[in-house]
């Protein structure tokens, strides 16, 4: 029986600038579990233009950087404006927004997605959830990865939740409490050498499968010493610009060879976050689940089922769960846990702005 029933639509951005993922979905609750809907849902490619300003953000100054969170608001707007009317959605009880990430340092105390929200709220003339990370970075947390909640929450039949987005990101239960971080980069990485072939993406790795592994490469990049940190921890654009580039594009390689070698990076530290017990369930979602050569690399190294979901499951898993995120925040309910984030306490976070507020 159905206690509670919300109406959201949930945005989110990825750090590979593939676009921005709208769902509606309809939340449920029935005084004990969530369940949810998926009732539209449709990824909106990034113009060249919105995607450079996006891509160069990094590196603008702060003034640069305030505009164009406000212009990102009113774009975000837009876009949620054009998806209702296309698919003549109604009754809408409130946007839920990840906004797109610009800077994530948490260890040196700051993380910032722009998206105002404010101006997606005037935008749209609907209730806004946003900023759902810089809480949990106050309260001494990674502020990342916020999506296993949802995974406990909605996708609790699996032993490991895996996402191969940006960044690859794990969460699993152990000892009665979700564990979650990131592992390491992935479609940031391989998409930004597929373009130097002038290819948006290595479509089902078919250029990686070409390619050999180059094993000075490879060593390197799996001793670096993030993988070797203890967790709670997690990954930002920085790192990817400041480090895994660098380590590459020294060595002359051509882009085969780079991009078979980073999928053996993959499937190497992923392989490593798993049991290898038979009857675990390996739930994979986001692009890379679409990369068949990583996806039997992985296979080959883990004992683990590995379960692609329905293709809308695939696509839209993150932005599903910041519309449960925004539902829990909307209901003051945890939706950071501290034992993935590494904050003070289990907190309730994002900031609302209303109608009229």
């Amino acid at each position: 029986m159905v206690v509670k029933k919300w109406k959201v639509i949930g945005l989110m951005s990825g750090t590979s600038l593939d676009g921005l993922d709208i769902v509606c979905a309809e939340i449920y609750f029935d005084g004990s579990q969530y369940d949810f809907n998926i009732l539209e849902a449709e990824t909106i490619s990034y113009t060249i233009a919105w995607e450079q300003n996006l891509r160069n953000s990094f590196s603008s100054s702060k003034e640069a950087i305030e505009n164009l969170d406000i212009l990102y608001g009113k774009y975000l707007g837009e876009l949620v404006n054009n998806f209702v009317e296309k698919h003549q959605i109604s009754e809408i009880d409130f946007i839920a927004s990840h906004g797109h990430t610009i800077f994530h340092k948490p260890n040196e105390g700051y993380t910032l997605q722009i998206g105002d929200g404010k101006t997606l709220q005037h935008k749209t003339g609907l209730n806004v959830v946003c900023d759902f990370r810089t809480q949990d970075v106050e309260l001494g947390g990674q502020g990342a990865p916020l999506v296993p909640i949802g995974d406990q929450l909605l996708f609790s039949g699996y032993t490991y939740c895996l996402n191969l987005g940006g960044f690859a990101n794990i969460s699993f239960e152990k000892n009665g409490e979700r564990i979650a971080f990131d592992i390491c980069p992935v479609n940031i990485v391989m998409n930004h050498y597929a373009k130097q072939l002038g290819f948006d993406f290595d479509k089902g790795g078919e250029i990686a499968r070409s390619g050999i592994i180059d094993e000075v490469l490879l060593k390197e990049l799996n001793n670096l010493p993030f993988y070797s940190a203890n967790i709670p921890k997690s990954l930002g654009f920085e790192f990817v610009k400041e480090t895994i580039f660098p380590i590459i594009d020294e060595k002359n390689l051509v882009v085969s060879t780079i991009l078979r070698t980073f999928i053996a990076h993959c499937t190497h530290q992923i392989s490593i976050c798993l049991n290898q017990e038979e009857n675990s369930k390996l739930l994979i979602t986001g692009g890379g689940a679409f990369n068949e050569f990583l996806i039997e690399q992985l296979q080959q190294i883990t004992k683990n089922e590995i379960v692609i979901p329905e293709k809308t499951i695939v696509d839209y898993k993150e932005a599903l769960i910041f519309a449960l995120l925004g539902v829990l925040r909307v209901e003051n309910k945890v939706n950071c846990l501290r034992s993935v984030t590494g904050a003070l306490k289990n907190h309730s976070s994002g900031k609302i702005f209303k109608i009229g507020g």
